[in-house]
């Protein structure tokens, strides 16, 4: 494995490939970081094609109160687990490499998509996360992108960013990994204590009663996800937002008319937020009782 800090030793190291499946991150892979490897190494099939990791902490995509300097950099083991995976070259850079200047050029989303949910609480979330991945992107130039899909609405976003920009690459989302218990793997895991991180297994657990609710019910969601919220809150958690929406553009609904439906979740338990989410398909569906 291959690991390139500057540009000069990424080009070197991608030199003559034919194929390159590409995982963006943030550092301190878990189980869920492994698992999109593993997807990428089951899309490449000869030696000209590579998978390709980066492991880059992004300041623009951090708010001035979020935890940009507290967020785990652990560059020696996030580089031992993926060369046990088998990834062919790690692009590890440092701030100057990605914003050599200030980056003033910023590739901005349109609201109707990126201010909704995450966007609302993150301002300039989506704006930070499309000017990273465009300039990974080009410096990369991969055929293939794979992300997690618990950061649901960050794909979506890449998603319409990679066809608007007619950019020559697959998009792929790969199903949240969870551990044995149901929570879904996160770097901010490791926030939380002992009892909260037992406590956390409620987020998945009304977040699973909300799709029992929309997989037998026509409508009548908005106040299923309301309940659900006063529940958690009641638990001494803060949520953000509990909602249903459709996946095809995530804006809210408060029933089913035959489209596939995505429930999602974030809220902060003690000084952790945690995201999550459910799908919820058209075959999924009990018929309707209207």
């Amino acid at each position: 494995m291959i690991i390139a800090h500057s540009l000069h030793e990424l080009r070197l190291a991608l030199e003559g490939s034919q194929k390159r499946v590409f995982v963006p991150t943030m550092g301190n892979l878990h189980e869920g970081h492994l698992k999109l490897i593993d997807k990428a190494k089951a899309l490449c099939n000869q030696n000209t094609e590579l998978t390709v990791a980066s492991i880059f902490v992004n300041r623009l995509q951090f708010s001035p109160h979020e935890d940009f300097e507290e967020y785990p950099r652990t560059l020696e083991s996030d580089c031992s687990v993926l060369r046990a995976r088998g990834c062919d070259v790690v692009f590890a850079p440092n701030e100057d490499i990605i914003y050599p200047q200030a980056q003033t050029f910023k590739v901005s989303p349109p609201p109707e998509l990126a201010n909704l949910w995450e966007g609302h609480f993150r301002p300039g979330f989506f704006t930070g996360v499309c000017t990273v991945v465009s300039k990974l992107f080009h410096m990369v130039s991969p055929n293939i992108a794979i992300f997690g899909k618990k950061d649901y609405q960050q794909w979506m976003v890449l998603k319409q960013m990679v066809q608007q920009m007619a950019m020559p690459i697959e998009i792929l989302g790969c199903d949240t990994e969870r551990s044995s218990d149901g929570l879904a793997l996160s770097s901010r895991n490791g926030y939380l204590s002992a009892e909260q991180r037992v406590e956390a297994l409620q987020l998945q657990m009304q977040l699973k009663g909300v799709a029992m609710f929309i997989k037998t019910q026509a409508q009548g969601f908005k106040a299923q996800c309301q309940r659900a919220c006063e529940t958690l809150n009641a638990l001494g958690w803060k949520v953000d937002y509990l909602t249903v929406c459709q996946q095809s553009d995530l804006q809210e609904v408060d029933r089913w008319e035959q489209q596939d439906l995505v429930i999602l979740a974030a809220a902060t338990l003690g000084s952790t937020r945690l995201i999550d989410n459910i799908e919820v398909t058209r075959a999924e569906r009990a018929p309707s009782k209207q």
